[in-house]
């Protein structure tokens, strides 16, 4: 087939050739958009990332255009309407676990870095000051973490979080039989907030999940709590984590996600203004660490994304069962 690949990186191109099955690639450094959806005429399917849109609109240009299959290499799908997909014809296939203990490995580093501020004390010592003055933290041994969902990547993080001796506590609307037979206790979200030192999030962004991290969520959390978000932007509400840095209800924030991210992550703009006021706002602060969308990033995680996209699109193209599809 001819596979248009959007949003693509050089280190994308490199895995993608690799792995490459016999398709016909093409690469786009640019996110899909209506503007530029165009490109995508005398292309049998679209391979596209958490930016890319697939809304209403850019999935009736698609069509138009001849696109059968859409392939996500990711596992989220909240910027493809399912739904009008379907209505369609146009299948869309996703990667649902990619070596989950990379994003839970990245979400522990970012713990760790902002509790030990071991980046501060990197930049202190290659200028010369070996003061420890700011640089106390608190032990993760017997600490109590909320876990917000435990899929794949979940489960990866609460085993890492058992090495560690922390008094983990979790939120699923679907909990894991096997997780609970390991020990892990289950409640509501807000039962799992409350008093919380530590609030991890891995969970999809649905309806459901939109801003469930908010003003009134935020209140459950132990004073001075670490809040991380690896998962999806759209489930935290910005301003509100922000007021409670202000207030210092909230102690530590690490983001690897962020709601507006499509216009920043994964580009250069070191010479730029930044236009979005609530990073700039984020970025101001001390106690905060944002990393752009790299949890995932593991040559581990790259193979395996490469490797079920391109099964993917044999599966489609030989008349297979389509293990990964996403339906409406």
């Amino acid at each position: 087939m001819k596979i248009a690949i959007f949003s693509c990186c050089k280190y994308d191109q490199d895995f993608l050739q690799e792995y490459n099955t016999g398709h016909d690639l093409t690469f786009f450094e640019s996110a899909l958009t209506l503007q530029n959806a165009a490109l995508t005429k005398g292309f049998d399917a679209l391979c596209l990332f958490v930016n890319d849109s697939a809304d209403r609109d850019v999935l009736y240009a698609l069509k138009a255009n001849g696109i059968r299959l859409i392939l996500l290499r990711c596992a989220g799908f909240n910027n493809v309407d399912i739904t009008v997909a379907a209505e369609l014809g146009i299948k869309v296939l996703r990667v649902p676990a990619y070596s989950p203990e990379a994003v839970a490995e990245h979400a522990m580093a970012m713990i760790l870095t902002l509790n030990r501020k071991t980046h501060k004390a990197y930049n202190r010592v290659r200028e010369g000051n070996f003061s420890l003055e700011g640089l106390i933290g608190f032990n993760l041994h017997n600490c109590k973490v909320a876990l917000i969902g435990t899929g794949n990547i979940g489960k990866a993080f609460y085993r890492i979080l058992k090495g560690f001796g922390c008094r983990i506590v979790a939120y699923d609307p679907y909990p894991d039989p096997s997780l609970v037979e390991e020990g892990l206790s289950y409640g509501s979200l807000e039962e799992t907030l409350k008093e919380a030192e530590v609030v991890s999030l891995h969970c999809p962004l649905s309806e459901d999940t939109q801003h469930m991290i908010n003003a009134n969520t935020l209140k459950l959390f132990k004073k001075g709590a670490m809040l991380i978000n690896t998962s999806r932007g759209g489930l935290i509400d910005t301003q509100d984590v922000i007021e409670a840095l202000k207030s210092a209800q909230l102690g530590y924030l690490g983001l690897d996600v962020y709601e507006q991210e499509s216009k920043l992550f994964f580009h250069d703009l070191s010479g730029d203004i930044i236009q979005d006021d609530l990073i700039s706002r984020l970025i101001s602060f001390p106690n905060v660490l944002i990393t752009s969308h790299q949890g995932f990033f593991t040559r581990e995680a790259m193979q395996q994304i490469a490797e079920i996209t391109f099964g993917n699109a044999d599966a489609f193209e030989s008349g297979l069962p389509l293990i990964n599809e996403v339906k409406a």
